[in-house]
């Protein structure tokens, strides 16, 4: 299986193209109504940056939305990275080209695995509660985040979706790095991306003129909203 790569080509290898991720959620829409075919859609978001995109593509298309928990396994000294991903229902994707290179001992990666296990848990409380997941199979799931830099986060969810057996898997972004697409290329039936930026730096934030880390009130105020969509 290799994706359908959609993009805006006036937006390619640009920065600061979207004025925060509301803007860049209703342009993401404008692109996903033309792939949209059928109306057995649910759109997936991403917590914490992918909620406001994922709300505004739910709301603009008539789609449910609801939330997939995964994240990224941290780098022990450093947070802000990771060298790969763990989802909601246990899947681990780990990015084994940049741990040959960490000099991370065994125990370290897994000492690393369970500190993000024990976090995925704490969201899935915070922002899923007793929800069950919803029925992914026979339908066209749209999962969606803010950007994606490395590409293993959304990799991981798209492994964890598949085994559910939906009709379809899209990827839908406003940006990502051009290494990220083509990681995810053969786990994904179609990627929808606005701004794909090709280099050997890539931050997400470079794609929005207003960028702030989303605080969980945020999230949540944003949630109780996508519930009266469903």
């Amino acid at each position: 299986m290799t994706a359908k790569i959609i993009d805006e080509p006036t937006y390619r290898e640009r920065t600061y193209v979207f004025e925060d991720r509301f803007q860049a959620g209703k342009t993401l829409a404008t692109k996903l109504r033309e792939c949209a075919d059928n109306r057995r859609v649910i759109v997936l978001a991403v917590p914490a940056g992918g909620v406001p995109v994922g709300y505004v593509v739910a709301r603009e298309l008539g789609f449910p939305m609801d939330v997939v928990v995964v994240r990224k396994v941290q780098i022990p000294w450093n947070p802000e990275a990771g060298f790969g991903a763990v989802t909601w229902d246990g899947e681990i994707v780990l990015n084994e080209s940049l741990l040959g290179t960490l000099g991370l001992t065994e125990r370290m990666i897994e000492e690393s695995i369970m500190k993000t296990r024990r976090i995925i848990q704490e969201r899935i409380r915070m922002f899923r509660g007793d929800r069950p997941m919803p029925e992914l199979g026979g339908k066209t799931v749209v999962l969606v985040d803010d950007g994606l830099a490395s590409g293993f986060t959304m990799l991981a969810a798209a492994k964890s979706v598949r085994k559910r057996e939906p009709e379809k898997v899209v990827v839908a972004v406003p940006t990502a790095s051009l290494r990220a697409i083509q990681l995810l290329r053969s786990e994904a039936d179609e990627i929808v991306c606005l701004n794909i930026r090709s280099g050997p730096i890539f931050a997400v934030a470079d794609a929005y003129k207003n960028w702030y880390d989303l605080s969980d009130e945020e999230v949540l105020e944003i949630l109780g909203k996508a519930s009266r969509i469903r």
